[in-house]
């Protein structure tokens, strides 16, 4: 099966297929002579147009799928040629955008992410671009659809009813300025601008004057215009990102739409996921705000797509979690040797800096550098205590919890079936205080959630709690 022939206008205009070519017309220009003029830059618009029509329409003709009954097929390539081959039960979850240029020409784009293999990195996930929408819905069904034995197909195909898990308030947006992602994107905008400007013609270029630095005033206009944009721009990008953004379950998936520019689809198998954490940045910890992301088995890239709440009160990112997820109890505080611990990790580079400052002071009158080390050694106590105050752990039923990190504090709550390994180690320095990190080991998420500086005696019991009488084998 192809795809829509219109995807062809899609890929000329965004160049896919032509960036690889775009050095080489570039160099083909230079050896010709072109100027930097207005002429040449149009000379050089068409052939690299010309160059992308032709690879798009190539790439097209070579590309087809082929869903079938216990598998999905995808065949691309015009010189090398490849075809892979996913069996429909190692299917992880189905992604359908629908980028501006896509919905203005009536198609979408569908993600397919596969546990099929050693591939390499963005080759974990299959993508069929260029479906009509109720095309890529069937597709989208056939591929996440389990079909019991004696069940037909078109039992699959009826819509089961929805239950709302989530919905964005509008308002949460405002917690986007306390989120660091949120905040690179107006920095990466206006790297981006001041890019384009450079590549431009010199004669196109905006002749500005400098301004006066030295002047106070512009200093201080250009830090609130710096501050204005930051919050400003976060914003914007988390309503692009997250507009309307809603979780619902629908019989045996959870599915998350959103997007303002490109309205993703996102469909997860509940069966898979293993657990959840809950990360709160610094500045989202002051006004007690929450992110949310689900743990799912073989999910790229699941720090986007297994996002549950991408922003929103602590209480609602738990409330979420707590219907995934059952909640293990309070977590258990840990030793005081671990905030010993982490207090003089906190402390120690101020003091060696104070001690340095002091050296200094006696023998040239540096006595700005002792004072800089006793602020960093006096502020690396309430950094220490918060260090210490983030850790935690806790084993309940059937579901076991680890937190930690301090700059951005996750909470991991896992099923017990999630674990799959266990590690216990000791540095030097814990084996004498008596410390431990426990280390569970799952086939979701980062991969492994570890509880940090727990009591020495208790993490083989810790591990046995949280999955089961085999991790008495991590006894000595």
């Amino acid at each position: 099966m192809r795809t829509s022939w219109r995807i062809v206008l899609v890929h000329t205009v965004t160049f896919k297929q032509a960036r690889q070519w775009v050095p080489a017309v570039l160099a083909i220009g230079a050896f010709r002579g072109l100027s930097d003029g207005p002429w040449a830059v149009v000379v050089i618009a068409a052939a690299v147009t010309a160059v992308s029509l032709v690879g798009a329409v190539l790439g097209w003709w070579r590309f087809s799928y082929a869903p079938g009954d216990t598998a999905v097929v995808v065949t691309r390539g015009l010189l090398s040629r490849s075809v892979r081959t996913v069996p429909l039960d190692r299917v992880r979850g189905v992604e359908v955008e629908a980028p501006v240029l896509h919905r203005l020409l009536g198609l979408v784009r569908v993600r397919i992410d596969a546990a099929a293999g050693a591939v390499q990195g963005d080759e974990e996930e299959l993508v069929v671009d260029g479906l009509p929408p109720a095309e890529a819905d069937r597709l989208r069904t056939h591929l996440l659809a389990r079909r019991a034995a004696g069940v037909p197909a078109e039992a699959f195909a009826a819509d089961p009813p929805e239950e709302e898990f989530a919905r964005l308030d509008d308002r949460w947006l405002l917690y986007a300025p306390l989120v660091g992602s949120y905040l690179a994107v107006p920095l990466a905008a206006v790297g981006a601008l001041f890019r384009l400007v450079d590549e431009l013609p010199r004669s196109w270029r905006p002749d500005l004057d400098r301004p006066d630095l030295s002047a106070t005033a512009v200093v201080g206009v250009a830090l609130l215009a710096v501050a204005v944009l930051l919050v400003v721009g976060s914003i914007v990008g988390s309503a692009l990102v997250n507009w309307r953004f809603r979780l619902v379950r629908r019989g045996g998936s959870l599915v998350a739409v959103r997007g303002l520019l490109t309205r993703r689809h996102t469909e997860l198998e509940i069966d898979r996921i293993r657990g959840c954490t809950v990360s709160e940045g610094l500045g989202m910890r002051l006004v007690r705000a929450a992110r949310a992301t689900a743990l799912v088995t073989g999910l790229g890239d699941a720090a986007r797509r297994g996002q549950l709440l991408p922003l929103g009160p602590r209480a609602e990112a738990w409330a979420v979690t707590g219907r995934l997820v059952e909640d293990p109890g309070p977590l258990r505080p840990h030793p005081p040797a671990a905030r010993r611990r982490r207090l003089v990790r906190a402390v120690a580079p101020g003091a060696v800096v104070a001690v340095a400052g002091a050296v200094l002071t006696a023998a040239a009158g540096l006595w700005w550098v002792l004072a800089l080390g006793v602020a960093l050694a006096v502020l690396g106590v309430p950094l220490g205590l918060g260090r210490y105050a983030a850790l935690g752990h806790v084993a309940g039923e059937r579901t076991f919890a680890v937190r930690s990190g301090w700059l951005v504090r996750e909470q991991a709550v896992l099923q017990r079936r999630a674990v799959v390994g266990w590690q216990v180690h000791q540095s030097f320095f814990q084996r004498r205080q008596g410390l431990a990190t426990v280390v569970a080991a799952v086939g979701a998420g980062a991969g492994g959630y570890r509880a940090l500086d727990v009591a020495a005696q208790d993490a083989v019991p810790f591990a046995v709690a949280a999955s089961g009488r085999w991790a008495g084998t991590l006894a000595p």
